[in-house]
């Protein structure tokens, strides 16, 4: 492409929502455009990027064995009435009317209408297992749009669905969509990981996300130094402490604490390592009653944890402060284990403490020096608490770190969620019939995109991976309108690069150098060959690639090898 032809610019300033550096440097290099809250065009640069991340993508998922399809965006609102998702899904869920006053969605997912394929052309196990998969627009009406296309209302994602007889054929196919996945983003060059998961929404039981690790990731990730054990944080075990509980030492001493509210400030008021301080969290019982959490002051309540609980409600939910008061006779603050009124969960870490301080249960008071069994029962042990950085892995090898991780990919064994609420069967080899077992794989595609740059780029602009970048070569010349020479050296340049096969971005513009190596550097074109006048009189060309500090010359003569050498992916 000859830059001088495109009509579109670079922003000098970035809108002030741009709050993450994905967003900021896909409107700073034109790849995108804002429409509406959640809502982006793609210009040409961007959908250059898009087109390659869905090829590899449709590459990967035609050789695991799926069949692409595409379903319609508008679905019916009998279909997700009949999965119970009308009701369920929540705000995000796009109602719509047509002229006839019926009712559709706006497609976030496409459960439903594959279920409903399925249920209309699949008869026999004879057809299994299949899988189907589309690459295509979803909208999802998200209460706060933000990050630019990493959390959009409209995006496109490839969903897949696949269909099988029994568990083992689920667990095939689930493996096969697992090692697609690790083809896929390995392919692109991204620094990824696959960690155990919450189905969510979408339902059924295993669940995989696929995360690129970047400092800007929303979520956080457990993994393994000794082994491939990796989760997201909502779903690491934190295991029990192996050491036992050290004998009781210090008396139980009730000690003033005016105006201390966190566990900062009673640590310090104590001298004390806020690890030996206990917090104490009410929230709602799953018949109405209270039930109090207890936790290590320095570790942070799990609610995936805490709300699977017997006796807790689903979702979890605090108590109110003032039936806190009313019915425990203290308030938030000053909470503690000792006597208190109502069924208590401890953490592990905290059921190791010895000599420990906790909540009086009385306004500006807490207790030091307070132990297990000699001032209080027993609390029931329970992994209530977000894992943190050093504790042993939950797989028995190695500690853990803590990573931030952006979601690209998702795997979901269903089951038989929706195949049993739409009436999805086939006849088994008895002739019986058999509800279809199913898994559901996502990528967001558009996600995938923000998530490179996140992963890669600088100071100066994006640095695309070789398979991702909407070029190959930039090819900049200098002083092209002034120098026939540097003029028809670099035609014959681009030519030549062209027929061998690269993409080249061709900086003819009449513009200062220093503008097009910038221009270059914030597009993240991988590869820049500059074309002047004393690198034609020794024969050469200044080459440098989009990470390197340093340019180097190679003969003008070498230009394809030189380059093939040096592409990636």
């Amino acid at each position: 492409m000859r830059l001088s032809a495109y009509p579109l610019q670079n922003l000098k300033e970035v809108p002030a929502d741009a709050d993450i550096v994905s967003h900021q440097l896909m409107l700073r290099a034109g790849l995108v455009r804002r429409l509406a809250a959640g809502m982006y065009s793609w210009l040409p640069m961007g959908l250059r990027v898009l087109r390659k991340a869905e090829a590899i993508i449709r590459e990967e998922m035609n050789r695991a064995g799926a069949f692409e399809m595409l379903m319609p965006t508008i679905q019916p609102a009998e279909l997700w009435q009949e999965s119970g998702r009308w009701e369920q899904f929540g705000p995000e869920l796009l109602r719509i009317k047509d002229r006839h006053d019926r009712s559709y969605v706006y497609g976030p997912t496409h459960e439903e209408v594959i279920t409903d394929i399925a249920r209309r052309e699949l008869k026999s196990y004879r057809q299994l297992p299949v899988n189907f998969y589309q690459i295509q627009l979803k909208f999802r009406d998200e209460i706060r749009p933000r990050f630019g296309v990493m959390r959009a209302r409209e995006f496109i994602m490839k969903d897949a669905y696949s269909f099988h007889a029994d568990e083992a054929g689920l667990e095939v196919g689930y493996q096969l969509m697992y090692e697609a996945y690790s083809r896929i983003f390995t392919r692109m060059q991204l620094k990824f990981r696959a960690v155990l998961a919450d189905p969510g929404a979408i339902g059924g039981t295993g669940s995989q996300e696929f995360h690129v690790l970047a400092d800007s990731g929303e979520d956080a990730i457990a993994f393994s130094d000794g082994d491939d054990y990796a989760a997201n944080l909502e779903k690491a075990a934190a295991l029990p402490p192996a050491a036992p509980r050290a004998a009781p030492a210090a008396a139980k001493t009730l000690v003033p604490t005016p105006h201390v509210r966190t566990i900062a400030e009673l640590a310090s008021l104590l001298k004390v390592a806020p690890s030996l301080c206990l917090k104490t969290l009410i929230v709602e019982g799953a018949t109405g009653e209270l039930v109090a959490l207890v936790l290590r002051g320095d570790h942070e309540l799990n609610a995936l944890k805490a709300q699977a609980l017997e006796g807790v409600a689903s979702p979890l939910r605090m108590a109110a402060p003032e039936r806190i008061a009313r019915e425990l006779g203290a308030g938030i603050g000053f909470l503690g284990p000792v006597g208190l009124g109502c069924r208590i969960y401890a953490d592990h870490s905290a059921l190791t403490l010895a000599d420990f301080v906790c909540g009086a249960n009385e306004r500006d008071a807490h207790l030091t020096g307070v132990n297990w069994v000699r001032d209080l029962p027993e609390a029931e042990g329970a992994d209530i608490r977000n894992a943190v950085a050093g504790d042993p892995s939950p797989s028995g090898k190695g500690t853990l770190a803590i990573v931030r991780g952006i979601e690209v990919g998702h795997l979901f064994k269903l089951g038989r969620k929706y195949s049993a609420a739409l009436g999805a069967t086939v006849l088994d080899e008895a002739g019986q019939s058999q509800a279809l077992l199913m898994g559901c794989y996502g990528i967001g595609v558009t996600r995938v995109v923000a998530a490179a740059i996140e992963q890669n780029h600088d100071e100066r602009g994006i640095i695309w991976p070789d398979p991702l970048a909407p070029f190959d070569v930039a090819l900049v010349p200098i002083n092209l309108q002034k120098s026939a020479r540097v003029r028809d050296a670099s035609e014959r340049l681009y030519a030549e690069l062209t027929a061998a096969g690269f993409e080249v971005l061709f900086d003819d513009r009449d513009a200062r150098p220093g503008v097009k190596f910038a221009d270059a550097e914030l597009y993240g074109i991988p590869h820049r060959i500059v074309v002047g006048e004393r690198g034609l009189d020794a024969g050469r060309l200044e080459y440098r690639h989009r990470r390197a500090a340093e340019s180097e010359e190679f003969a003008i003569a070498d230009a394809i090898g030189f380059l093939k050498a040096r592409r990636t992916g």
